[in-house]
């Protein structure tokens, strides 16, 4: 017996209980879709690193950040951490087709990847000893919660 059942034709008894079918939630999941510019950065025929050659930049920058943290160079390291995660939101803004950095709706993935490198650029520069931005409100903020 199959997943669907068929309606009886005109004029034959149904037997048994009515068959709904649900267009919201099928019995068979066939396929998902792919995020908008899921597809490959490259052409099918180039090794599969040049074709996820995006998701590897900010792989490979994100990298090289927590290396640089784990030689002592915490500000420098989390400055290219977020750096990194910043590019990836103009590779996402940018490239119609960006493979495996594609893992939501373009809008969500610019706006995540954007706000997470914009505050651990911000917070690497805050970073104490000796900040390179200060921001009034928030030292008053923590004295005020610590107090």
């Amino acid at each position: 017996m199959t997943a669907e059942a068929s309606e009886p034709a005109a004029g034959e008894p149904q037997t048994g209980p009515p068959v709904r079918k649900s267009r919201r939630f099928p019995l068979i999941t066939r396929d998902t879709a792919r995020p908008e510019g899921g597809g490959r950065a490259a052409s099918g025929g180039a090794p599969a690193p040049v074709r996820q050659w995006p998701l590897l930049t900010v792989m490979g920058g994100v990298g090289l950040g927590l290396m640089i943290v784990a030689l002592d160079a915490f500000r420098a390291g989390t400055l290219v951490i977020g750096l990194a995660l910043l590019a990836g939101a103009v590779l996402r803004w940018a490239l119609p087709e960006v493979g495996m950095l594609a893992v939501r709706s373009r809008f969500t993935d610019m706006l995540t990847y954007g706000l997470l490198g914009a505050v651990i650029v911000l917070l690497s520069l805050m970073a104490q000893p000796h900040p390179w931005v200060t921001i009034p409100f928030l030292e008053d903020l923590v004295h005020f919660t610590v107090r």
